[in-house]
């Protein structure tokens, strides 16, 4: 893991989105959260992160900390401020915003701020592709994304790292118009010119052929019903985040082996909570972590007809983690 560059005399940067883009792209990101997240747990602290009700029922302020007790490994203290105002949509605005604060966990000193809602939408979109490489089907073709808002672009792009054999992107929203305006900037990107990419209006039909279905919304009440999901289907659940929210039914809970990205999927995600109310399932039928997955300890994918489902909250663990390799590159260049 590569330690700290800069001058502990020098004033603090500021890394903002476009900085991170270069900086955190999908393959380079994933990489590293395999090869580091399996060491980086046991030297990272990070407590449950705070959540709290701001202007209405549906805004929040999260407050994500994260601090390494090791100086030489990952000398580094991070902390993400994060908004989620939903309402935005009707604003033309993401319903997300964040900041990020890095710092020298050695002195104290602050060593860079981040454009927060870059990052977040980056390493949830390449933890979600990171599992799907120990849990969809090696050969998937067929990719359906539930939700046109910012992090549905990056979803695809890291899913399309991880499962090359993609050639069929599918995009549901409850405004068409939305799914209408990424499809068309698809068509148009460099380097997606063999990929059919197709606005969904049959959700049942689309998820139905879909080998891999990703959903990135706030909705609460199901959108995937899991008698629809084919065999050897894998489903990835990233917008929920309170118990309130619920993106697939308990049928495609039964249906398929349910793995998380942490431990706190257990406790923020509406699927689960809701699940382990109702007798659906129990806390220790869930599969394993991701970084179980990664370490090797738990099995993945065990045959091409299993259906698997993963859960993601995000974690400041990640969020230290894609921190510190922005940091490092930009730095590194400089």
């Amino acid at each position: 893991m590569a330690t700290m560059t800069s001058d502990l005399n020098g004033s603090p940067i500021f890394i903002d989105a476009t900085k991170l883009r270069s900086a955190l792209p999908y393959k380079s990101l994933i990489n590293h959260l395999q090869t580091s997240l399996s060491t980086a747990t046991s030297v990272i602290q990070s407590p449950i992160r705070h959540s709290h009700q701001t202007s209405s029922s549906s805004s929040n302020l999260l407050l994500m900390p994260a601090w390494s007790i090791s100086s030489t490994a990952l000398p580094y203290i991070g902390v993400k401020l994060v908004t989620t105002h939903p309402d935005n949509s009707a604003l033309n605005l993401p319903g997300v915003h964040a900041s990020y604060v890095l710092f020298n966990s050695v002195t104290g000193q602050t060593l860079a701020s981040m454009d927060g809602t870059e990052l977040t939408v980056r390493r949830t979109a390449c933890v979600s592709a990171l599992a799907s490489h120990y849990l969809s089907n090696i050969n998937s073709k067929y990719l359906l994304l539930i939700g046109a808002g910012s992090l549905s672009p990056h979803l695809i792009r890291a899913h399309l790292v991880t499962r090359p054999s993609i050639d069929h992107v599918m995009i549901w929203n409850r405004t068409v118009r939305k799914s209408n305006n990424i499809v068309e900037e698809f068509r148009k990107e460099s380097g997606m010119e063999g990929i059919q990419f197709d606005v969904c209006e049959d959700l049942e039909r689309a998820v139905g052929i879909a080998d891999v279905v990703s959903c990135a919304t706030n909705s609460e009440t199901p959108l995937v019903l899991g008698k629809w999901l084919k065999e050897g289907a894998h489903l990835d659940l990233v917008g929920s985040f309170k118990p309130s929210m619920r993106e697939c039914d308990d049928e495609a809970v039964k249906r398929g082996r349910v793995f998380v990205d942490n431990d706190a999927a257990m406790v923020e995600a509406g699927e689960l909570v809701g699940a382990f109310e109702r007798g659906v399932m129990k806390k220790d039928e869930i599969q394993g972590d991701l970084v179980q997955l990664i370490k090797g300890d738990k099995i993945g994918r065990k045959n091409e007809k299993e259906i698997t489902l993963f859960v993601s909250v995000g974690s400041a663990v990640v969020d230290l983690l894609s921190a510190q390799l922005a940091y490092e590159t930009v730095t590194l260049k400089t």
